[in-house]
């Protein structure tokens, strides 16, 4: 069985990044957004949220630029397919009580799958959201591995500089 990875969190960061669950390569190295094919770390340095791209050995750094990575679900798997509706059930509780006790300002879940199965709703827009999670702002950004196909990098890229420009504007 694959260790759980563990969650790179500190109270009041700006934007707390929610992967759906830990992929297999960065479960079995310890190392968040592993994967060759990963896209995250340099999306997140070309939106403006770090000042040089991060490697995922490196991930704990990233905390210096106020952000935080974790995951709804821990157990690790090859693709977000192979988890049930019941585990994200099960990781609610869990999660929320994460956001009220490190109450980051943004909670930005990467990918629709995890919002959807905590919020109950159907259809999830791309960006920020209505409804607030345990008093952050809710955003959900296109999820960036590199088996999501439907963005490219520069797409990606927007849809993330839009999040890094209202943590910018709500700063003032």
């Amino acid at each position: 069985m694959t260790d759980e990875l563990p969650d790179i969190i500190a109270g009041r960061l700006n934007v707390l990044f929610c992967g759906i669950n830990p992929g297999m390569t960065a479960a079995a190295i310890g190392h968040h957004f592993a994967g060759r094919s990963n896209r995250f770390w340099r999306v997140i340095y070309l939106a403006g949220f770090t000042p040089e791209e991060i490697s995922p050995q490196d991930d704990h750094t990233i905390l210096r630029y106020g952000c935080g990575v974790t995951s709804v679900v821990k157990r690790p798997t090859a693709s977000a397919d192979q988890l049930s509706p019941e585990e994200f059930i099960s990781a609610a509780a869990e999660f929320e009580q994460k956001i009220v006790r490190y109450a980051p300002r943004f909670v930005a879940f990467l990918g629709k799958a995890a919002y959807v199965a905590l919020s109950g709703q159907r259809e999830i827009a791309w960006g920020l959201q209505p409804a607030r999670m345990e008093g952050a702002t809710v955003w959900v950004l296109p999820n960036p591995s590199g088996r999501n196909r439907a963005f490219t990098l520069d797409s990606l890229v927007e849809a993330y500089r839009q999040l890094y420009a209202a943590c910018v504007y709500e700063q003032r």
